[in-house]
């Protein structure tokens, strides 16, 4: 069962939801479009933060698989309050993310259930192809050149956009033979035939505007830099904060032993105690 199932996260009819403020808190604190992180999700996971993929280990709102979850923390955590996160999380010769401790890999993995970590990680890696491809397409990057980025990589996107603009109809599955295999209804129609770029990305685009109007929010990311009217949201850096508040007196102080029990590692050293306090935040939101 998962530590995130008692979260109020379900959307209600009158108002955002937590997952729609969280998005649009998202789309507020780094500048990437509302309406593009709204329809990703949608797209991806139905506005379900416990989706979980059947045949991968994507997980949360935007479905992360374990090992571009582990690189976005990695880079961007800390940034977000979660530096206890990105400092576990090493590297290794061949470029493969791991945490040396398997319950703190596990805590971290899990805050793809969390919508607002899940929506801030998803935002800042949007922005991260966002400059990556600006650079190599030599325009702005729209929100179906980061959905392809999310879908093919940022170098995939690139390929395919670089291509496109010479060749619209060129076929997608010739380019991409490995991704065609693996998603073959993206890549063909209903006959069997292959689809151009330019279909793909017409098509890319169709998801996109219709999972954002699916929510009645498009536009309304636009409204306070990104965030909803009256959006009650509760920020990554919030975490540990929060948690020890939520502790009970006895609690709090067994932790704080057990922090300065933590020696000879120095303060900055990331702990499983640190990773368990923001883990408590987590479990007891919304209660």
């Amino acid at each position: 069962m998962s530590l995130f199932n008692g979260l109020n996260i379900k959307e209600t009819s009158g108002q955002p939801g937590r997952v729609t403020q969280a998005i649009a808190s998202a789309s507020r604190r780094t500048g990437v479009d509302f309406n593009y992180l709204l329809g990703q999700a949608q797209v991806e996971s139905s506005l379900d933060p416990s989706a979980r993929a059947r045949t991968s280990s994507a997980t949360g709102l935007y479905q992360f698989i374990d090992q571009s979850w582990l690189a976005i923390v990695n880079d961007h955590g800390a940034k977000h309050g979660m530096g206890w996160a990105s400092e576990a999380i090493q590297r290794t010769g061949s470029g493969r993310y791991f945490v040396a401790d398997p319950a703190v890999r596990q805590q971290i993995l899990d805050l793809r259930n969390h919508p607002e970590t899940a929506s801030v990680m998803a935002a800042e890696l949007a922005s991260d192809n966002r400059d990556y491809l600006e650079a190599r397409i030599g325009r702005p990057a729209d929100s179906v050149d980061l959905y392809l980025a999310h879908f093919l990589g940022a170098g995939g996107a690139a390929k395919f956009l670089t291509t496109m603009a010479q060749s619209p109809d060129a076929s997608g599955a010739s380019l991409f033979p490995a991704a065609a295999r693996a998603n073959s209804a993206i890549f063909y129609d209903r006959q069997g035939n292959a689809r151009s770029l330019a279909d793909i990305r017409d098509n890319f685009a169709r998801k996109l505007q219709a999972g954002a109007q699916m929510n009645g929010m498009q536009n309304a990311g636009a409204v306070d830099g990104g965030l909803p009217a009256n959006a009650r949201t509760v920020q990554p850096s919030d975490y540990v904060r929060i948690a020890r508040e939520n502790l009970s007196g006895q609690d709090q102080l067994a932790s704080q032993q057990k922090l300065a029990e933590a020696q000879p590692y120095p303060a900055s050293a990331p702990r499983a105690e640190t990773a368990r306090l923001a883990y408590l935040m987590l479990a007891t939101f919304g209660r």
